[in-house]
Order: structure tokens, then C-alpha cells, then sequence
């Protein structure tokens, strides 16, 4: 299941479908760290984030998206 940050629709997911797979859709993520950002700094935070997804596999991603937070966790 794809779906934005709404309370509760992950726990109603896993006691409706306990197999299901769920992921938050990335253009609500994307939209709620652009708005805990400055502005200056959008354009360049947006185009790293991008860079999680785009790699050719998890184990890339998930390296790439703990140097993400690791640099940007205190900006």
C-alpha cells in the first residue's frame, strides 16, 4: 500500500492486511521536509533526497539516505 502520513492508516492496514507491504508516498515526504527546511537550502536538500531513490539497489539506498539525515539532521 502507497498513502500519505494519515494517522492510523498504517495499523489499520497491518490488522486489515498483516502480509501487506506499506510505504509513504514520497511526494509527502518530500513536501513535509520542504517545509521544515529553508527555503535557500529546498532546491539542494530535495535534489540528495532524490538520490536515495535512485541508486540500483537497497543496500545503496539505505547508505545513501543515512549520509542524507547524517548531514542534513542539524541544518
Amino acid at each position: 500500500f502507497l498513502s500519505d502520513g494519515v494517522v492510523g492508516m498504517k495499523t489499520a492496514l497491518a490488522r486489515t492486511y498483516p502480509k501487506a507491504h506499506f510505504q509513504r508516498c514520497l511526494v509527502h515526504v518530500m513536501r513535509n521536509i520542504c517545509a521544515k527546511v529553508r527555503v535557500d537550502d529546498r532546491e539542494k536538500i530535495m535534489n540528495e533526497f532524490k538520490q536515495v531513490h535512485q541508486q540500483a539497489n537497497k543496500e545503496e539506498a539505505t547508505d545513501v539516505q543515512h549520509d542524507f539525515y547524517t548531514k542534513w539532521a542539524k541544518v
